[in-house]
């Protein structure tokens, strides 16, 4: 069976059944994905040497697959939940509101537009504005959660943004959104058999 060079699969509209509701193989797949996102939560690496204790988790790369799959109303789920699970674990809501900010803005508008114009072209398109959307997002969420759990005022956070959370962010958009075009159409294949 050929690939398809669309970045449409046959899970194209919110529903895989003709009643509406998700299939047997949807939901299983959403909560293997909805898991391994979780398990990726853990796995922080400190990717930006000026700011070491900024840490890039991959979840995200689940969360924009998932998306690809099956739109960006299961992306999100498979933001979200993963974060929540881990508040239980690990106390930190305001980091992990910010996962969730930073997943949503980069996966929701980049599926839209992927979904919109099509093939490896809308693919790029939808990246570019959705890391421009969750870079923007990052910074201005930094602004104003930043200071509510730490010591820092909302004017150190803003003399930060060039030096640090700009690059930073830039570098996790980049990251997510390369590993997700390099492994989206053989986990599509997988899913789709």
């Amino acid at each position: 069976m050929a690939a398809s060079t669309h970045t449409h699969v046959s899970h194209d509209t919110h529903s895989t059944t003709a009643g509406g509701a998700w299939s047997t193989q949807r939901i299983a797949t959403t909560a293997l994905l909805c898991a391994l996102s979780f398990v990726l939560t853990f796995v922080e690496v400190s990717i930006f040497p000026p700011a070491p204790w900024l840490q890039y988790d991959p979840s995200a790369i689940v969360a924009f697959v998932a998306a690809l799959i099956y739109g960006p109303s299961t992306g999100a789920l498979v933001v979200v939940l993963p974060w929540v699970l881990k508040t239980l674990f690990s106390f930190n809501p305001w980091g992990h509101l910010m996962a969730i900010l930073a997943g949503v803005a980069l996966i929701v508008p980049a599926t839209l537009i992927a979904r919109r114009v099509g093939g490896a072209r809308g693919l790029a398109l939808g990246m570019v504005a959705g890391s421009v959307i969750a870079v923007a997002a990052c910074v201005v969420g930094n602004i104003f959660v930043t200071p509510l759990y730490t010591e820092t005022t909302i004017e150190v956070v803003i003399q930060s943004i060039v030096p640090i959370l700009l690059p930073f962010n830039l570098l996790k958009v980049v990251i997510t959104s390369v590993a997700t075009a390099l492994i989206y159409k053989p986990v599509s294949a997988l899913v789709n058999r």
